[in-house]
Order: C-alpha cells, then sequence, then structure tokens
C-alpha cells in the first residue's frame, strides 16, 4: 500500500473521489493520536468533519466519539476552522458529495 506523506495540510493537493476523504480522515487521525503531531483535538475534530462531508462513514464516527471529550467553544472552534479551510480551498467544497452529512459535532 502506498504511503501519502502530508507535510503541510493546508495546502494539500486535492482532487475528486475516495483518496481526498482518505486523506482527510488520515490527517484526523493524526492529530487526534498525536502521530507526528501533538494530540489536538480541534484539528482533529475539523479534518474528521471534512472527511465525513466527503462522504467517509468513519470519520463520522470518531468526530463524534471526541466530541464527546470537547467542551461546547472547542466544537464551535474546530467547525469555524473547517469552514474557513473551505473557504480557502473553493474547490474542496465544490467536489463535495450530494449526500454528505452536514457539519456537526
Amino acid at each position: 500500500m502506498a504511503r501519502l506523506e502530508i507535510l503541510d495540510a493546508n495546502s494539500a493537493p486535492l482532487g475528486e473521489g475516495r483518496g481526498v476523504a482518505d486523506m482527510l480522515f488520515e490527517l484526523g487521525m493524526m492529530y487526534s493520536v498525536g502521530r507526528d503531531v501533538p494530540i489536538d483535538l480541534i484539528s482533529a475534530h475539523k479534518w474528521f468533519n471534512l472527511a465525513a462531508a466527503k462522504g467517509n462513514a468513519e470519520a463520522v464516527r470518531l468526530r463524534r466519539e471526541i466530541a464527546n471529550q470537547m467542551s461546547d467553544a472547542e466544537i464551535a472552534a474546530a467547525q469555524r476552522a473547517a469552514r474557513d479551510w473551505l473557504r480557502l480551498n473553493p474547490n474542496a467544497a465544490a467536489a463535495a458529495p450530494a449526500a454528505a452529512p452536514a457539519m456537526a459535532a
């Protein structure tokens, strides 16, 4: 299996299809467990939220799981960060599946 190294998530290349959701999911995993980065539940929630919007069902589950460990203010910050990321990456928003789950806790 190929390994995708993501050094700068804010400028990660995006396309369409399953690979994008998987890449966003992996970013969520990195921040949720502290793999190569400090544990950051706000960032993890943001990336899981974006992966969920791309159709990754596991991201929906893990986003809900870490939200249980976060305050309302932290969840709101993560949601703002996800919206900001989408605003800065308009092609990512345009490629979202029509039946994507809404951004939520």
